[in-house]
């Protein structure tokens, strides 16, 4: 299939990062650190990029870059993925092992942990024994202060030989000093790293084998290590960024071969338990901790929201209320919002009028591209304005991990890979940001199948559809409840999306994408407050404006196309009736109708544009119109065929159903796969038929419509 981690995900970046990183007009520093230890937060308060962070592990699965100055001296930072070891067990271990190697930056700041620095110690040893240009930043020292713990940073830094900087990067506390610290590592500054003692027959193995491999990277003995491990992913990145072929000198690998054959051991084994041990030996002298149940208060409350009891009930009713929040407060700025960009309209008539503009052009650049890119912006910037923020607040806070602990059961009965439930929770924002969050799982396998689904759960271009159907068909006449009505009959349609997400996960891990699931091994982060001023900035810029921008690239051209199919005639009917009468047949099996089918499918663009189109065919206006009132629109659609079980299936429909433009765009830049972008188009939307006609069936046999 050419499925390999190179064609997917990061692998495709890699060379990006190391071309990027060898740009000498400046400094290059790399940060390096464990997930959830808040290196991106250093990232962002040292550059002041909004390069968001969240309190989940495996978060950051590129690189990013950004810019400061120090004194005369630019800077350029590059943040690293997340990673618990430089043994490549991911895609994200050799991205930042190769940045660390071949991009050869001039100093690597290692984040650490405070309250659990014995863990990070392990990357810091194996960071050591590759480049002695290191500043260590123990971050996150005001939450072992809280927890009382005590990091003794000077004796820390005679003990790893290298310079040691106590941070709190969600302040900005301490972050001077680490850029003092980097400014005179850059400078040359000598140092001495402490380097990990290995059993004697491995330092026997190293001493044999470094002679045959110096010159090629700076450090000939670490380089002599990964050959002893049984590494070969580093050697194929020195065949890749260097041409060399070290995996074809027999010399070499018969010394490896003749050492586990006389010790009977894997070295490996060897080697990572000294790393630990060493690990261990530093932590003991320099951290104290008074209360060894400072996680105490922690695991309680993981205890009710990871619980069979409570569990879901606490995960179903969190995303009602962010739902029910997202409904009631976008409601009225998406209604003054179009108000504003409509009544535009009325001075670009104006303009079109005193320049002689022809009746098709303004046509086509306004009730058409103008109209539809108004729709868009109007429909989605409320909602996400909302939806990201709170969503985001549950990240930080640290729930996210929690509900991929609660859902990792099920995806593993799927053959699918719990942070799928991650990149689920991210789809339901936007599927295109859905997509770009797969990037955490490792297996290239899991990843497609997480991609492939992930337009099962409704993204916010979506929420508008499913909520005008419920409140117009289900809420209607509900008075005071009617917001709580359509609240539940939108999570009804969540939890189906999420059981077709499991469903055709299981399906494709047996048949196109066949495999087991890999192991999971999920950090449960500490639960944080939120930094809601930040989280707010963050979240408009990062993803909404993000988001909005590509809709707004992708529906511009589509305004202009679905304006021609309205005006342009053949034999007296538009191409639009044209295309809504061939698909005809198909829309009565499902349920639905000709118009229906070609709202959907014009909407390819943006999701938020499909209402509009199938109310503009109804109406035959040749331009996109929007009622005054639910009411209205449900007068309309009852004199033109609608049912409640017409409803049901674009309610269906909606959450099954290939994804939008953006979305497909995304995918396709994701895999650098014609075939996966395909596959992912014709998933959802065979699903959607065979579900819509299925339950239009049953309800015929019933007697029910």
């Amino acid at each position: 299939m050419g499925l390999t981690k190179q064609s997917t995900g990061t692998g495709v970046r890699k060379d990006l990062y190391l071309t990027s990183a060898g740009q000498r007009n400046e400094k290059v520093i790399a940060l390096a650190g464990n997930p959830n230890t808040g290196k991106s937060t250093v990232f962002n308060s040292l550059t002041g990029m909004n390069q968001h962070t969240g309190n989940w592990p495996g978060k950051t699965v590129a690189t990013a870059q950004g810019r400061y100055q120090c004194g005369d001296d630019n800077y350029l930072l590059v943040d690293l993925p997340g990673t618990y070891s430089l043994l490549s067990a991911s895609v994200e271990e050799e991205v930042a092992r190769d940045f660390i190697c071949f991009g050869q930056p001039d100093v690597t700041v290692v984040v650490a942990d405070a309250t659990c620095l014995e863990r990070n110690l392990n990357l810091v040893l194996q960071i050591l024994e590759i480049t002695d240009r290191v500043v260590v930043c123990v971050n996150l020292m005001d939450e072992a202060k809280r927890k009382k713990i005590t990091v003794d940073l000077d004796q820390l830094g005679r003990e790893l030989g290298v310079l040691v900087v106590g941070t709190n990067a969600r302040s900005g506390e301490g972050l001077d000093t680490l850029k003092a610290a980097v400014a005179q590592v850059a400078a040359g500054d000598p140092s001495c790293p402490r380097q990990v003692s290995y059993p004697q027959q491995i330092e026997a193995m190293v001493a044999s084998l470094s002679p045959e491999l110096t010159g090629l990277l700076p450090n000939s003995r670490w380089l002599a290590l990964r050959l002893a491990e049984g590494e070969t992913s580093i050697f194929d990145s020195l065949g890749k960024y260097q041409g060399l072929d070290i995996l074809g000198d027999n010399a070499l690998s018969s010394v490896r071969r003749e050492f586990c054959r006389q010790n009977q051991v894997n070295p490996r084994d060897l080697i990572v338990s000294s790393i630990v041990s060493e690990a261990e030996k530093i932590f003991n002298k320099t951290v104290l901790i008074v209360n060894r149940d400072h996680n105490a208060l922690d695991r309680k409350i993981d205890s009710i929201l990871t619980s069979k009891v409570f569990g879901f009930p606490i995960m179903l009713g969190l995303l009602g209320l962010v739902f029910w929040l997202t409904i009631e407060g976008a409601n009225y700025p998406s209604q003054l919002l179009a108000a504003l960009l409509f009544g535009f309209e009325d001075w670009l008539a104006g303009l079109a009028f005193w320049t002689s503009c022809p009746d098709w052009l303004f046509g086509v650049l306004v009730t058409g591209m103008y109209r539809t890119l108004a729709w868009v912006v109007s429909v989605m910037l409320p909602p996400m304005a909302i939806f990201f923020p709170l969503f985001t607040l549950l990240e930080d806070l640290g729930y996210l991990p929690r509900v991929a602990f609660n859902l990792d059961h099920y995806f593993k009965k799927a053959c699918a890979h719990g942070k799928q439930a991650l990149t689920m929770c991210m789809g339901f924002g936007c599927n295109a940001a859905g997509v770009i969050a797969c990037r955490i799982i490792d297996s290239p396998r899991e990843r497609l199948v997480a991609i492939i689904t992930n337009n099962f759960v409704p993204c916010n271009g979506r929420f508008p559809i499913l909520i005008v159907m419920a409140t117009t068909f289900f809420a209607a006449g509900a008075g005071a409840f009617q917001s709580g009505i359509a609240v539940l009959a939108v999570m009804a349609v969540i939890v189906i999306g999420i059981v077709m997400t499991l469903a055709v996960s299981k399906i494709l891990s047996k048949t196109i994408l066949l495999g087991l699931p890999s192991s999971f091994a999920l950090e449960m982060p500490p639960y944080r407050k939120p930094q809601v001023g930040k989280v707010i900035v963050r979240s408009v810029f990062d993803r909404t404006l993000f988001v909005l921008g590509r809709a707004a690239a992708v529906a511009a051209p589509a305004g202009i196309v679905i304006w021609l199919m309205a005006n342009l005639s053949i034999a007296d009917a538009s191409l639009l009736a044209h295309g809504a009468r061939i698909l005809e047949p198909l829309g009565q099996l499902m349920g639905l109708d000709g118009i229906i089918l070609m709202g959907f499918l014009l909407g390819l663009p943006a999701n938020e544009i499909v209402i509009p189109i199938i109310i503009m065919s109804y109406m035959a206006s040749g331009s996109m119109q929007a009622l005054q009132s639910p009411e209205a629109l449900r007068q309309l659609l009852t004199a033109n065929g609608w049912t409640w079980l017409t409803a049901v299936n674009v309610m269906l429909l909606t959450i099954m159903h290939f994804p939008c433009g953006t979305t497909l765009w995304t995918i396709h830049k994701e895999t650098q796969s014609c075939k996966w972008t395909l596959v992912s188009f014709l998933v959802p939307t065979a699903a959607g038929i065979l579900i819509c006609a299925a339950v239009a069936a049953v309800a015929r046999l019933l007697g029910l419509a």
